[in-house]
């Protein structure tokens, strides 16, 4: 499936379009800095100038989303909704229609290009242009390198006197590379109200625990896993998980509870659980005090990064905002690569990082 609109372009015209392409002035790597400009013409500065073509681990990007909405900021408040009365424009989302789709579609040609072999991307998009945004990378990735479509619960519910339904989620569409991609499976750690409901039984030491079966289904006739165990048979078409030899020691370890009609159970203790993995409904609110009107939840964003990147690789966020992505990537061990063309973003990103905030240090720039 193929989306046309005014404006779509292939890599060849996209990158043959301006001939003098700026360079990044910064003399050491281009990993772990922030560029103020265009993220347009950074990438093909990487691409043509510093040798980045494949070298990118990991992206992350919250683009516009055709909202037709200014962010602003003002001395008492971050506005994420209109311009504040006064204040100063943080950030812009003002394109429609095939502009904006022109507009994602050459910036996700030239990240394509930059991701390596084992690299995947995050598209942060919501439903008004995400759709279209996600058949427009079906064509650059690959339907077959589609891997989710995360809904991410953004707010609380509110009013609403639409006759619709009350919208509380915005999405992130997951691309890898390759079928090779870099895939860690973190779970999380549940919350103590999981945990309370998940393991009801308390001990005599004071430890919350529960319960499971010590049989599996699958009947096992002739083996030692379908013969008796203390005189008790495993249930019909049920066989015991694991040779009575290791049901003693369990049981000698205090790890069997016996029923008052004498089942088995074995024990699991609450400090035991390892957390839950994460599936495709994620709940990471936005910060209640933002420092940057677009900025995102750092947990989300720490998440995404440990599950598709490892220590010392690339992460780079080319609408990086309020430094977010970049801050999390640092703490996690990961290089990274931020570009925004707000002087207000790059502000608050190099700031945070503890970078230099001048913007006559700008590391990208024009050629004559």
């Amino acid at each position: 499936m193929i989306l046309n609109f005014e404006g779509k372009k292939n890599l060849e015209s996209l990158m043959d379009e301006i001939d003098d392409i700026g360079i990044l002035t910064n003399a050491g790597p281009v990993e772990d800095q922030v560029y103020h400009g265009d993220n347009l013409e950074v990438m093909k500065s990487m691409l043509i100038h510093h040798d980045m073509r494949g070298k990118i681990d990991l992206m992350y990007i919250d683009p516009p989303y055709a909202s037709d909405n200014v962010f602003s900021t003002s001395d008492t408040r971050m506005n994420t909704i209109s311009r504040a009365k006064g204040g100063e424009v943080a950030y812009e989302d003002v394109l429609k229609g095939d502009d904006y789709l022109a507009f994602i579609q050459h910036r996700l040609l030239l990240m394509k290009e930059l991701l390596s072999d084992t690299g995947s991307v995050y598209v942060h998009i919501d439903n008004s242009m995400g759709h279209y945004v996600k058949v427009i990378m079906d064509e650059i990735f690959g339907m077959s390198n589609f891997l989710n479509d995360l809904s991410r619960i953004k707010c609380n519910p509110k009013n609403f006197r639409q006759k619709s339904f009350g919208n509380i989620k915005d999405n992130i569409l997951y691309y890898s590379s390759s079928g090779e991609h870099t895939w860690n499976d973190l779970k999380v750690p549940k919350t103590e109200a999981q945990l309370e409901k998940g393991y009801k039984k308390i001990n005599d030491k004071g430890e919350r625990y529960t319960t499971v079966p010590l049989h599996a289904p699958g009947e096992t006739k002739n083996g030692p896993t379908g013969q008796p165990w203390r005189g008790v048979l495993p249930p019909e078409g049920r066989h015991w998980r694991t040779e009575p030899a290791l049901l003693e020691k369990l049981d000698e370890d205090g790890l069997i509870e016996w029923s008052k009609t004498g089942n088995p159970r074995k024990i699991k203790f609450a400090k035991d659980d390892e957390g839950s993995r994460i599936q495709d409904i994620l709940e990471y609110k936005d910060p209640q005090k933002p420092s940057y009107p677009t900025e995102k939840n750092n947990l989300l964003l720490s998440i995404l990064i440990q599950c598709s990147s490892n220590p010392g690789d690339i992460v780079m966020d080319c609408f990086c905002g309020s430094g977010s992505t970049l801050n999390e990537a640092s703490k996690l061990d990961r290089k990274f690569i931020g570009i925004d063309q707000s002087p207000m973003a790059i502000e608050v990103t190099t700031k945070r990082l503890g970078l230099n905030s001048e913007l006559s240090s700008q590391k990208y720039e024009p050629m004559d």
